[in-house]
């Protein structure tokens, strides 16, 4: 990671814990601090982060044959006849590859895991940032429904004691009293499913993020402006994902592990060899040997000449069949990806008109309801004319331009929850999520 990005995500967790802290005390937090909490508290994110340092280790490992490997070690012991063993005070040993014509690759392949799991990180962090950002806006569109089907409430409400009243008079059947209270009841029916899928969207983002669940609630404000996508995502936006680059570089190090074990066939390898032994005084090897002598030393150099191993060559076919399957499944994810930027490209658009469509019916509701008003204003003092408009005409204007203004939230939230993940699959949401708290002025 760079100084620059370094100095972002420090920035990025400082305020996330701030927030925290503000959140403890006040339940509201943002969009950004909630997702950057997130990615430092997620199960999934640190199991990645596990796997990167896990490949790091991996690529440490293949350079490390290079250097001697040291041990010291003591073996005394009593011999008598001809010593079969060799007995030492202690004994020093060092050993090291010098050279194999397989280790290049297989240090390229351990790199290119490396930054196949880097790249997974990401793809991980993209995917916790989707999960996060989706249950903050869904829970702020819950909040808003709530606030709306409250007054939607009182309206039925008023407009069941009307219809008790107009049936009590003779005016309307207990058909049209059944019918408002039905009206009533559904408003509850909505209201509790509302309720339960909010809190369902306080306790998904307190696992993910560590902030109490009770009272939690969202900032309208701090949820940036809707992203514009004018152009279909081309080729290179799509390779851009961080799970097929994922893909790639873990078939690219498939591939180069294959052609390390190639080279294990009809190849030399050289190794290094360096061993001291410190023979003890008390065993009888000055009997048997023309020149005993307690120090000895040997040095020198091995050289390995495969000629037949039928293990290794399994293992090279082994190897060379899970680069194949590494390559078609990076093939595979980056048509999957391709096909579901295609499908999310063309459900945004069809989105957006079902939005406007939904939006002018909630503007027809409110001048149909601010018309009913005045009507029913005008009839109170004796000024209307025309057809005359009564208080359950405007309750039911009322219940009408609160469905119509539910159903522009519902349709703003299915057109939402397609540019996340459309947002996702390029590799664009951090960037979206922090790009409100980015165009803020500094204080």
């Amino acid at each position: 990671m760079n100084r620059k990005a370094f100095h972002r995500r420090a920035m990025m967790f400082t305020g996330a814990c701030a927030t925290l802290v503000a959140a403890s005390a006040h339940a509201q937090v943002s969009l950004s601090s909630v997702v950057d909490l997130a990615l430092r508290n997620s199960t999934q994110i640190r199991i990645a982060q596990a796997n990167v340092q896990h490949a790091a280790a991996g690529l440490s490992e293949s350079k490390d044959v290079y250097l001697p490997s040291f041990v010291l070690g003591s073996s005394l012991g009593y011999s008598y006849g001809f010593p079969v063993g060799q007995p030492s005070v202690y004994n020093l040993a060092a050993q090291s590859l010098l050279y194999s014509f397989s280790q290049p690759d297989y240090i390229r392949s351990a790199r290119a895991a490396l930054e196949s799991a880097q790249l997974s990180l990401k793809d991980d962090q993209e995917q916790v940032a989707l999960d996060t950002a989706t249950a903050y806006i869904q829970l702020d569109n819950d909040l808003q429904q709530l606030q709306a089907l409250d007054q939607e409430k009182q309206f039925s409400e008023s407009l069941v004691s009307i219809e008790q009243q107009r049936v009590e008079a003779g005016v309307d059947g207990r058909t049209e009293l059944t019918r408002a209270e039905l009206t009533s009841a559904q408003v509850d029916q909505k209201h509790l499913h509302l309720e339960d899928d909010a809190e369902e969207m306080r306790q998904k983002i307190s696992h993910l993020t560590g902030i109490p669940a009770t009272g939690l609630t969202t900032d309208r404000a701090s949820v940036p402006a809707e992203p514009n996508f004018t152009d279909a995502p081309t080729d290179g936006q799509i390779t851009s994902n961080s799970g097929i680059r994922a893909a790639y570089e873990n078939a690219k190090s498939k591939t180069l592990l294959s052609f390390g074990d190639e080279k294990q066939n009809y190849r030399p390898q050289f190794g290094f060899g360096l061993e001291y032994n410190r023979y003890a005084e008390f065993n009888n090897y000055n009997e048997y040997y023309l020149r005993f002598q307690h120090n000895n030393f040997d040095v020198g150099v091995q050289i390995t000449f495969p000629i037949f191993d039928a293990s290794r060559r399994a293992k090279a076919r082994e190897s060379a069949a899970e680069a194949t399957r590494a390559h078609v499944e990076a093939d595979q994810a980056k048509q999957k990806v391709s096909e579901q930027v295609l499908v999310l490209n063309h459900a945004i658009r069809e989105l957006k008109v079902q939005r406007r469509v939904a939006q002018l019916q909630s503007d027809l509701a409110q001048e149909q309801l601010a018309t009913t008003e005045a009507q029913l204003q005008g009839t109170n003092t004796g000024t209307g004319g025309g057809q005359q408009v009564t208080p359950k005409d405007a309750a039911l204007a009322h219940i009408d331009e609160r469905e119509r203004y539910q159903g522009a939230l519902d349709a703003q939230m299915q057109l939402i929850h397609s540019e996340l993940s459309l947002m996702r699959s390029l590799g664009e949401l951090e960037n979206w999520v922090h790009s409100a708290t980015q165009a803020s002025p500094q204080p």
